[in-house]
Protein backbone atom coordinates (compact mmCIF):
# COMPACT_ATOMS: atom_id res chain seq x y z
CA UNK A 1 0.00 0.00 0.00
CA UNK A 2 1.16 3.92 -0.48
CA UNK A 3 0.26 4.66 2.42
CA UNK A 4 3.29 1.87 3.99
CA UNK A 5 5.46 2.71 1.48
CA UNK A 6 4.92 7.10 3.01
CA UNK A 7 5.64 5.38 6.68
CA UNK A 8 8.56 3.69 5.27
CA UNK A 9 10.13 7.06 4.04
CA UNK A 10 9.58 8.37 7.30
CA UNK A 11 11.09 5.68 9.28
CA UNK A 12 14.03 5.37 7.03
CA UNK A 13 14.61 9.51 7.09
CA UNK A 14 14.24 9.47 11.27
CA UNK A 15 16.87 6.71 11.11
CA UNK A 16 19.17 9.00 8.90
CA UNK A 17 18.72 11.87 11.54
CA UNK A 18 15.52 14.03 10.06
CA UNK A 19 12.27 14.61 10.95
CA UNK A 20 9.49 13.58 9.15
CA UNK A 21 5.80 13.51 9.00
CA UNK A 22 2.62 12.93 6.93
CA UNK A 23 1.43 16.24 5.71
CA UNK A 24 -1.65 18.24 4.10
CA UNK A 25 -4.40 16.28 2.58
CA UNK A 26 -3.42 13.20 3.60
CA UNK A 27 -3.64 13.78 7.34
CA UNK A 28 -6.94 15.78 6.68
CA UNK A 29 -8.57 12.56 4.90
CA UNK A 30 -7.45 9.80 7.36
CA UNK A 31 -9.02 12.21 10.31
CA UNK A 32 -11.64 12.25 8.34
CA UNK A 33 -11.86 8.67 8.15
CA UNK A 34 -11.64 9.11 3.83
CA UNK A 35 -8.90 6.85 1.88
CA UNK A 36 -6.32 9.24 1.03
CA UNK A 37 -5.43 9.42 -2.56
CA UNK A 38 -2.23 10.21 -2.21
CA UNK A 39 0.23 10.48 0.54
CA UNK A 40 3.47 13.49 1.00
CA UNK A 41 6.22 13.95 3.42
CA UNK A 42 7.49 17.11 5.25
CA UNK A 43 10.70 16.44 6.02
CA UNK A 44 13.92 18.58 7.49
CA UNK A 45 16.08 16.42 4.86
CA UNK A 46 17.06 18.67 2.20
CA UNK A 47 16.52 17.33 -0.91
CA UNK A 48 19.77 16.50 -2.00
CA UNK A 49 19.92 14.49 1.16
CA UNK A 50 16.97 12.65 0.36
CA UNK A 51 17.88 11.81 -3.15
CA UNK A 52 21.28 10.60 -1.62
CA UNK A 53 19.30 8.11 0.43
CA UNK A 54 17.19 6.77 -1.85
CA UNK A 55 18.29 5.76 -5.16
CA UNK A 56 14.83 6.47 -7.27
CA UNK A 57 14.28 9.58 -6.69
CA UNK A 58 12.62 12.30 -9.44
CA UNK A 59 13.55 15.99 -8.94
CA UNK A 60 10.35 17.56 -9.87
CA UNK A 61 10.58 20.67 -7.68
CA UNK A 62 14.26 20.62 -6.26
CA UNK A 63 14.56 24.83 -6.11
CA UNK A 64 11.82 24.51 -3.83
CA UNK A 65 12.37 21.28 -2.31
CA UNK A 66 10.02 18.85 -4.07
CA UNK A 67 11.73 15.11 -4.79
CA UNK A 68 9.25 12.47 -5.83
CA UNK A 69 10.09 9.16 -4.33
CA UNK A 70 9.28 5.36 -6.19
CA UNK A 71 8.16 2.57 -4.71
CA UNK A 72 9.78 -0.52 -3.95
CA UNK A 73 13.46 0.36 -3.51
CA UNK A 74 16.47 0.14 -1.12
CA UNK A 75 17.59 3.27 0.88
CA UNK A 76 21.07 4.15 -1.07
CA UNK A 77 23.96 3.01 1.24
CA UNK A 78 26.67 5.65 0.10
CA UNK A 79 26.90 9.06 0.09
CA UNK A 80 24.12 11.20 1.06
CA UNK A 81 24.42 14.16 -1.55
CA UNK A 82 24.60 12.39 -5.06
CA UNK A 83 22.30 14.08 -6.83
CA UNK A 84 19.09 11.77 -9.40
CA UNK A 85 18.48 13.34 -12.80
CA UNK A 86 15.80 16.09 -12.64
CA UNK A 87 15.02 15.00 -16.19
CA UNK A 88 14.10 10.80 -15.22
CA UNK A 89 11.13 10.56 -17.08
CA UNK A 90 7.92 8.85 -14.78
CA UNK A 91 5.94 5.60 -16.08
CA UNK A 92 2.16 6.13 -15.62
CA UNK A 93 2.14 3.21 -13.34
CA UNK A 94 4.93 4.82 -10.84
CA UNK A 95 3.60 5.12 -7.51
CA UNK A 96 5.19 7.75 -5.92
CA UNK A 97 5.58 9.84 -2.69
CA UNK A 98 6.22 13.32 -2.78
CA UNK A 99 8.95 14.65 -0.22
CA UNK A 100 8.98 17.82 0.64
CA UNK A 101 11.70 19.89 2.48
CA UNK A 102 10.73 21.95 4.99
CA UNK A 103 10.65 25.76 4.14
CA UNK A 104 9.77 29.32 4.28
CA UNK A 105 8.63 30.96 1.15
CA UNK A 106 9.70 34.20 0.12
CA UNK A 107 7.74 36.44 -1.91
CA UNK A 108 5.30 35.81 -5.15
CA UNK A 109 5.61 38.17 -7.96
CA UNK A 110 3.73 35.92 -10.26
CA UNK A 111 1.03 34.94 -7.72
CA UNK A 112 1.74 31.25 -8.01
CA UNK A 113 5.20 30.18 -7.15
CA UNK A 114 7.42 31.90 -4.27
CA UNK A 115 10.42 33.90 -5.31
CA UNK A 116 12.65 32.61 -3.16
CA UNK A 117 12.73 29.68 -0.74
CA UNK A 118 14.46 29.36 2.88
CA UNK A 119 14.54 25.73 3.68
CA UNK A 120 13.90 25.55 7.95
CA UNK A 121 14.35 22.16 10.07
CA UNK A 122 10.85 24.07 12.11
CA UNK A 123 7.73 22.24 11.24
CA UNK A 124 6.16 24.64 12.10
CA UNK A 125 7.56 27.36 10.28
CA UNK A 126 6.34 25.13 7.02
CA UNK A 127 3.07 24.63 7.55
CA UNK A 128 2.67 28.84 7.95
CA UNK A 129 3.13 28.91 4.08
CA UNK A 130 0.65 26.11 3.10
CA UNK A 131 -3.15 27.41 2.08
CA UNK A 132 -6.28 26.27 4.30
CA UNK A 133 -5.71 25.23 8.01
CA UNK A 134 -7.53 21.28 6.97
CA UNK A 135 -4.81 21.05 4.58
CA UNK A 136 -1.78 22.07 7.30
CA UNK A 137 -1.49 19.25 9.85
CA UNK A 138 0.98 16.92 10.09
CA UNK A 139 1.08 13.78 11.05
CA UNK A 140 3.47 11.15 12.79
CA UNK A 141 2.20 7.86 12.16
CA UNK A 142 4.77 6.00 14.03
CA UNK A 143 3.54 7.91 17.12
CA UNK A 144 0.15 7.93 16.01
CA UNK A 145 0.49 11.93 16.53
CA UNK A 146 -0.90 14.77 15.19
CA UNK A 147 1.11 18.27 15.06
CA UNK A 148 -1.62 21.10 15.19
CA UNK A 149 0.09 24.78 14.39
CA UNK A 150 -2.50 26.39 12.93
CA UNK A 151 -5.86 24.98 14.64
CA UNK A 152 -6.90 22.54 11.82
CA UNK A 153 -8.53 19.97 13.87
CA UNK A 154 -10.69 22.56 15.54
CA UNK A 155 -12.04 23.68 11.80
CA UNK A 156 -12.34 20.07 10.99
CA UNK A 157 -14.45 19.78 13.82
CA UNK A 158 -16.40 22.93 12.89
CA UNK A 159 -16.39 22.12 8.98
CA UNK A 160 -14.68 25.30 8.07
CA UNK A 161 -12.48 25.83 5.10
CA UNK A 162 -10.58 28.80 6.58
CA UNK A 163 -6.95 30.53 5.24
CA UNK A 164 -3.76 29.75 7.42
CA UNK A 165 -2.81 33.38 8.52
CA UNK A 166 -4.08 36.26 6.80
CA UNK A 167 -5.87 35.11 4.25
CA UNK A 168 -5.61 37.93 1.64
CA UNK A 169 -1.81 37.28 1.90
CA UNK A 170 -2.31 33.49 1.39
CA UNK A 171 -4.54 33.75 -1.52
CA UNK A 172 -2.16 36.35 -2.68
CA UNK A 173 0.86 34.12 -3.02
CA UNK A 174 -1.67 31.78 -5.34
CA UNK A 175 -4.71 32.87 -6.70
CA UNK A 176 -6.07 29.42 -7.45
CA UNK A 177 -6.04 28.68 -3.49
CA UNK A 178 -9.40 30.70 -4.05
CA UNK A 179 -10.83 28.09 -5.86
CA UNK A 180 -9.21 25.17 -3.97
CA UNK A 181 -11.17 26.91 -1.37
CA UNK A 182 -14.90 26.45 -3.24
CA UNK A 183 -13.91 23.06 -4.13
CA UNK A 184 -13.32 22.05 -0.27
CA UNK A 185 -15.86 23.49 0.94
CA UNK A 186 -18.11 21.76 -1.54
CA UNK A 187 -16.56 18.73 -1.42
CA UNK A 188 -16.57 18.28 2.24
CA UNK A 189 -20.12 20.01 2.51
CA UNK A 190 -17.93 23.17 4.77
CA UNK A 191 -18.32 26.71 4.76
CA UNK A 192 -15.99 28.60 3.86
CA UNK A 193 -14.96 31.07 7.00
CA UNK A 194 -16.16 34.36 6.65
CA UNK A 195 -12.63 36.52 6.48
CA UNK A 196 -11.42 33.82 4.32
CA UNK A 197 -14.30 34.37 1.74
CA UNK A 198 -14.21 37.84 2.31
CA UNK A 199 -11.12 38.01 0.85
CA UNK A 200 -11.71 35.51 -2.15
CA UNK A 201 -14.67 38.13 -3.02
CA UNK A 202 -12.33 41.25 -3.07
CA UNK A 203 -9.62 39.12 -5.05
CA UNK A 204 -11.74 37.09 -7.38
CA UNK A 205 -11.20 39.05 -10.34
CA UNK A 206 -7.01 38.48 -10.03
CA UNK A 207 -8.09 34.82 -10.63
CA UNK A 208 -7.43 35.66 -13.94
CA UNK A 209 -3.30 35.66 -13.42
CA UNK A 210 -4.21 31.37 -12.99
CA UNK A 211 -2.66 29.40 -15.90
CA UNK A 212 -5.78 28.54 -18.20
CA UNK A 213 -4.75 24.59 -17.72
CA UNK A 214 -4.73 24.99 -13.66
CA UNK A 215 -8.33 26.87 -13.87
CA UNK A 216 -9.51 23.86 -16.26
CA UNK A 217 -7.70 20.76 -13.64
CA UNK A 218 -9.40 23.00 -10.81
CA UNK A 219 -13.21 23.16 -11.89
CA UNK A 220 -12.79 19.45 -13.53
CA UNK A 221 -12.17 18.33 -10.29
CA UNK A 222 -15.37 20.59 -9.02
CA UNK A 223 -17.45 19.01 -10.96
CA UNK A 224 -16.61 15.13 -10.88
CA UNK A 225 -16.33 14.89 -6.99
CA UNK A 226 -19.38 14.18 -6.50
CA UNK A 227 -20.87 18.20 -5.11
CA UNK A 228 -20.82 19.79 -8.45
CA UNK A 229 -23.56 21.67 -7.43
CA UNK A 230 -22.63 23.36 -4.53
CA UNK A 231 -19.30 24.30 -6.13
CA UNK A 232 -21.04 26.59 -8.46
CA UNK A 233 -23.39 28.16 -6.10
CA UNK A 234 -19.78 28.71 -4.65
CA UNK A 235 -18.17 29.86 -7.37
CA UNK A 236 -21.15 32.34 -8.31
CA UNK A 237 -21.74 33.54 -5.06
CA UNK A 238 -17.67 34.55 -4.26
CA UNK A 239 -17.53 36.16 -7.75
CA UNK A 240 -15.26 33.81 -9.16
CA UNK A 241 -18.34 32.35 -11.95
CA UNK A 242 -18.30 35.27 -14.03
CA UNK A 243 -14.43 35.44 -13.92
CA UNK A 244 -13.83 31.83 -15.14
CA UNK A 245 -16.93 31.07 -16.82
CA UNK A 246 -18.91 34.36 -17.75
CA UNK A 247 -20.76 32.02 -19.96
CA UNK A 248 -22.24 29.57 -17.56
CA UNK A 249 -23.40 33.14 -15.51
CA UNK A 250 -25.15 34.61 -18.24
CA UNK A 251 -27.89 31.58 -17.75
CA UNK A 252 -29.01 33.19 -14.94
CA UNK A 253 -32.03 34.71 -14.95
CA UNK A 254 -32.84 33.39 -18.37
CA UNK A 255 -36.42 31.70 -18.45
CA UNK A 256 -37.65 28.55 -19.50
CA UNK A 257 -41.00 27.41 -21.09
CA UNK A 258 -42.69 25.85 -18.06
CA UNK A 259 -44.42 22.99 -19.79
CA UNK A 260 -41.03 22.12 -20.59
CA UNK A 261 -38.63 23.56 -17.98
CA UNK A 262 -40.95 23.52 -14.60
CA UNK A 263 -37.51 23.81 -12.15
CA UNK A 264 -36.69 27.20 -13.57
CA UNK A 265 -34.21 29.33 -15.74
CA UNK A 266 -31.70 28.13 -17.39
CA UNK A 267 -29.11 28.39 -14.57
CA UNK A 268 -31.20 26.64 -12.47
CA UNK A 269 -32.20 23.79 -14.83
CA UNK A 270 -28.07 23.71 -15.15
CA UNK A 271 -27.59 23.50 -11.38
CA UNK A 272 -30.21 20.38 -10.57
CA UNK A 273 -28.40 18.42 -14.23
CA UNK A 274 -24.76 18.67 -12.00
CA UNK A 275 -26.15 17.55 -9.20
CA UNK A 276 -27.81 14.42 -10.87
CA UNK A 277 -24.09 13.44 -12.44
CA UNK A 278 -23.55 10.19 -11.21
CA UNK A 279 -20.11 9.71 -9.04
CA UNK A 280 -17.54 8.58 -10.19
CA UNK A 281 -17.84 10.84 -13.35
CA UNK A 282 -15.98 11.05 -16.49
CA UNK A 283 -15.26 14.74 -17.12
CA UNK A 284 -16.17 14.83 -20.51
CA UNK A 285 -19.76 13.95 -19.52
CA UNK A 286 -19.66 16.77 -17.03
CA UNK A 287 -18.33 19.50 -18.84
CA UNK A 288 -20.98 18.31 -21.61
CA UNK A 289 -23.62 18.67 -18.77
CA UNK A 290 -22.23 21.83 -18.03
CA UNK A 291 -22.39 23.40 -21.13
CA UNK A 292 -25.38 21.42 -22.66
CA UNK A 293 -27.30 24.38 -22.82
CA UNK A 294 -24.68 27.24 -22.96
CA UNK A 295 -26.41 28.71 -26.18
CA UNK A 296 -29.80 29.74 -24.89
CA UNK A 297 -29.08 32.99 -23.34
CA UNK A 298 -28.09 33.87 -26.74
CA UNK A 299 -30.69 32.69 -28.45
CA UNK A 300 -33.71 33.66 -25.81
CA UNK A 301 -36.96 34.91 -27.45
CA UNK A 302 -40.85 35.04 -26.46
CA UNK A 303 -42.65 33.73 -29.66
CA UNK A 304 -46.74 33.69 -29.28
CA UNK A 305 -46.91 30.27 -28.24
CA UNK A 306 -44.19 29.96 -26.42
CA UNK A 307 -40.40 31.04 -24.90
CA UNK A 308 -38.18 29.63 -27.87
CA UNK A 309 -34.24 29.20 -28.34
CA UNK A 310 -34.11 28.59 -31.83
CA UNK A 311 -30.62 27.36 -32.88
CA UNK A 312 -29.07 26.92 -29.41
CA UNK A 313 -27.64 23.90 -29.43
CA UNK A 314 -25.49 25.10 -32.58
CA UNK A 315 -24.87 28.41 -30.96
CA UNK A 316 -24.09 26.53 -27.79
CA UNK A 317 -21.05 24.66 -29.85
CA UNK A 318 -19.97 27.23 -31.25
CA UNK A 319 -19.60 28.72 -27.31
CA UNK A 320 -18.98 25.45 -26.06
CA UNK A 321 -16.05 25.02 -28.36
CA UNK A 322 -14.68 29.05 -27.32
CA UNK A 323 -14.50 27.91 -23.78
CA UNK A 324 -12.23 24.54 -24.42
CA UNK A 325 -9.98 26.51 -26.46
CA UNK A 326 -9.76 29.09 -23.49
CA UNK A 327 -9.33 26.33 -21.14
CA UNK A 328 -6.83 24.66 -23.62
CA UNK A 329 -8.67 21.08 -23.41
CA UNK A 330 -6.76 18.20 -25.11
CA UNK A 331 -8.44 17.79 -28.67
CA UNK A 332 -9.48 14.49 -27.98
CA UNK A 333 -11.96 15.59 -24.60
CA UNK A 334 -13.00 18.68 -26.75
CA UNK A 335 -14.15 16.54 -29.68
CA UNK A 336 -16.68 14.33 -26.96
CA UNK A 337 -17.57 17.20 -24.79
CA UNK A 338 -18.77 19.10 -28.09
CA UNK A 339 -20.39 15.90 -29.68
CA UNK A 340 -22.88 16.29 -26.28
CA UNK A 341 -23.38 19.21 -26.65
CA UNK A 342 -23.96 19.05 -30.74
CA UNK A 343 -26.17 15.79 -29.97
CA UNK A 344 -27.90 16.44 -26.86
CA UNK A 345 -31.38 17.71 -28.17
CA UNK A 346 -31.58 14.54 -31.21
CA UNK A 347 -33.17 12.19 -27.90
CA UNK A 348 -36.72 14.00 -28.70
CA UNK A 349 -36.99 12.04 -31.59
CA UNK A 350 -35.41 8.70 -31.31
CA UNK A 351 -38.81 7.15 -31.13
CA UNK A 352 -39.60 8.79 -34.79
CA UNK A 353 -36.24 7.96 -36.18
CA UNK A 354 -35.77 5.04 -39.05
CA UNK A 355 -34.19 2.17 -38.05
CA UNK A 356 -30.48 2.86 -39.83
CA UNK A 357 -30.83 6.41 -38.42
CA UNK A 358 -30.87 5.18 -35.02
CA UNK A 359 -28.22 2.76 -35.37
CA UNK A 360 -26.32 5.02 -36.82
CA UNK A 361 -26.96 7.28 -33.64
CA UNK A 362 -26.55 4.76 -30.42
CA UNK A 363 -23.41 3.61 -32.24
CA UNK A 364 -21.47 7.32 -31.70
CA UNK A 365 -18.17 7.21 -29.70
CA UNK A 366 -18.65 6.57 -25.90
CA UNK A 367 -22.72 6.96 -26.55
CA UNK A 368 -22.72 5.95 -22.82
CA UNK A 369 -21.78 9.40 -21.61
CA UNK A 370 -24.85 10.64 -24.73
CA UNK A 371 -27.84 8.19 -22.70
CA UNK A 372 -26.76 9.49 -19.33
CA UNK A 373 -26.70 13.49 -20.40
CA UNK A 374 -29.84 12.68 -21.90
CA UNK A 375 -31.05 10.77 -18.64
CA UNK A 376 -30.21 13.69 -16.12
CA UNK A 377 -31.40 16.10 -18.39
CA UNK A 378 -34.82 14.84 -18.36
CA UNK A 379 -34.50 14.51 -14.29
CA UNK A 380 -33.68 17.82 -14.03
CA UNK A 381 -36.45 19.25 -15.94
CA UNK A 382 -39.85 17.39 -17.00
CA UNK A 383 -38.88 13.99 -15.14
CA UNK A 384 -39.99 12.07 -18.03
CA UNK A 385 -37.66 9.31 -18.98
CA UNK A 386 -39.66 7.70 -21.24
CA UNK A 387 -37.39 8.07 -24.20
CA UNK A 388 -34.50 7.06 -22.33
CA UNK A 389 -35.85 3.92 -21.27
CA UNK A 390 -37.12 3.55 -25.05
CA UNK A 391 -33.61 3.82 -26.39
CA UNK A 392 -32.20 0.96 -23.60
CA UNK A 393 -34.46 -1.43 -24.50
CA UNK A 394 -33.52 -1.29 -28.41
CA UNK A 395 -30.12 -1.72 -27.75
CA UNK A 396 -31.06 -4.78 -25.56
CA UNK A 397 -33.03 -6.20 -28.86
CA UNK A 398 -30.59 -5.15 -31.43
CA UNK A 399 -27.89 -8.13 -31.98
CA UNK A 400 -24.63 -6.44 -32.35
CA UNK A 401 -24.05 -7.54 -35.48
CA UNK A 402 -26.89 -5.93 -36.90
CA UNK A 403 -25.84 -2.50 -35.19
CA UNK A 404 -22.03 -2.71 -37.28
CA UNK A 405 -22.40 -5.17 -40.51
CA UNK A 406 -19.44 -5.68 -42.31
CA UNK A 407 -19.93 -3.87 -45.58
CA UNK A 408 -21.48 -5.55 -48.34
CA UNK A 409 -19.49 -3.33 -51.30
CA UNK A 410 -16.73 -0.83 -51.29
CA UNK A 411 -15.49 1.68 -53.02
CA UNK A 412 -13.18 -0.43 -55.45
CA UNK A 413 -16.82 -2.21 -56.23
CA UNK A 414 -17.89 1.19 -57.70
CA UNK A 415 -15.20 1.60 -59.50
CA UNK A 416 -14.97 -1.84 -61.08
CA UNK A 417 -18.49 -0.80 -62.10
CA UNK A 418 -17.82 1.82 -63.55
CA UNK A 419 -18.36 4.75 -61.44
CA UNK A 420 -15.95 7.93 -61.03
CA UNK A 421 -14.59 8.31 -57.49
CA UNK A 422 -15.79 11.50 -56.37
CA UNK A 423 -18.23 13.20 -53.83
CA UNK A 424 -21.38 10.38 -55.32
CA UNK A 425 -18.93 7.53 -53.27
CA UNK A 426 -19.58 8.77 -50.03
CA UNK A 427 -23.48 8.92 -50.79
CA UNK A 428 -23.65 5.73 -52.38
CA UNK A 429 -21.92 3.85 -49.91
CA UNK A 430 -24.39 5.66 -47.53
CA UNK A 431 -27.45 4.49 -49.03
CA UNK A 432 -25.96 1.14 -48.98
CA UNK A 433 -25.39 0.73 -45.14
CA UNK A 434 -28.88 2.61 -45.10
CA UNK A 435 -30.57 -0.22 -46.82
CA UNK A 436 -28.02 -3.44 -45.11
CA UNK A 437 -28.83 -1.61 -41.51
CA UNK A 438 -33.08 -1.70 -41.98
CA UNK A 439 -32.69 -5.23 -43.35
CA UNK A 440 -33.16 -4.19 -47.15
CA UNK A 441 -30.47 -5.32 -48.43
CA UNK A 442 -28.87 -8.41 -47.37
CA UNK A 443 -25.96 -9.61 -50.20
CA UNK A 444 -23.98 -7.86 -52.55
CA UNK A 445 -25.99 -8.50 -55.40
CA UNK A 446 -28.37 -6.83 -53.64
CA UNK A 447 -26.76 -3.70 -53.14
CA UNK A 448 -25.39 -3.72 -56.23
CA UNK A 449 -28.88 -4.00 -58.17
CA UNK A 450 -30.25 -0.94 -55.65
CA UNK A 451 -26.85 1.44 -57.13
CA UNK A 452 -27.87 0.32 -60.65
CA UNK A 453 -31.74 1.75 -60.26
CA UNK A 454 -31.07 4.72 -57.82
CA UNK A 455 -27.67 5.85 -59.03
CA UNK A 456 -27.01 4.62 -62.82
CA UNK A 457 -23.85 5.75 -64.22
CA UNK A 458 -25.25 8.22 -66.87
Amino acid sequence: MLKDFAISIIRTLRERGHEAYLVGGCVRDLLLKREPSDYDVATSATPQEVMGIFPETYAVGVQFGVVLVAEQQVPRLGSDTALRDPNCPLNDNDKTVEVATFRADIGYSDGRHPDDVRFTKDPKEDVQRRDFTINGLLLDPINDQVLDFVGGQKDLEAETVRAIGDARQRFGEDKLRMLRAVRFAARFGYKIEPKTFKAIRQLAQEIGQVSRERIRDELTKMLTEGKARQAFLLLDESGLLQEVLPEIEKMKGVEQPPQYHPEGDVFVHTLLLLEKLPYPCAPTLAWGALLHDVGKPATFRVAPDRIRFDGHVEVGVKIAEDILRRLRFSNEDAKQILALVNNHMRFGQVDRMKESTFKKFVRMPRFDEHLELHRIDCEASHGNVTLYNFIREQIATMPAETMRPAPLITGEDLIAAGYEPGPRFKEILSAVEDGQLEGRLRTKEEAMDLIAREYPTA
